[in-house]
């Protein structure tokens, strides 16, 4: 099993900045992509941003430019950068873990969520 705990969240000014951190916990297979979701009231859960344990990135549209993710292996965590935030992005950021092992299929998890609100 594999816990997710993320933290960072809050309330921030438009046009400021948050770091969003998350850990996993248990045993992780080296095949891996962690990343970061949101979900806005009324609104879809979208992709913000994911990472593999390779590096590789991908980005939402909406965040290109202003948000980063990046990934510390040895500690299985992940981080994404905002900056330059807007109202939009208001939402609850949960982070996601998949992992396999070989050719096995995808297991995913997920954290409990970490609230941006984004207002003046």
């Amino acid at each position: 099993q594999v816990q997710v705990v993320e933290s960072g969240g809050g309330l921030v000014q438009p046009g400021g900045s948050l770091r969003l951190s998350c850990a996993a916990s248990g045993i992780i297979f080296s095949k891996n992509v962690m990343g970061w979701y949101r979900h806005a009231p009324g609104k879809e859960r979208e992709l913000v941003a994911v990472i593999s344990n390779g590096g590789d990135t991908n980005y939402s549209d909406s965040v290109k430019g202003r948000f980063t993710i990046s990934r510390n292996n040895a500690k299985n965590t992940v981080y994404v950068q905002m900056n330059s935030l807007k109202v939009e992005d208001k939402a609850v950021y949960y982070c996601n873990v998949k992992h396999r092992f070989g050719v096995g299929p995808w297991l995913t998890y997920w954290g409990q969520g970490t609230p941006v609100i984004v207002s003046s």
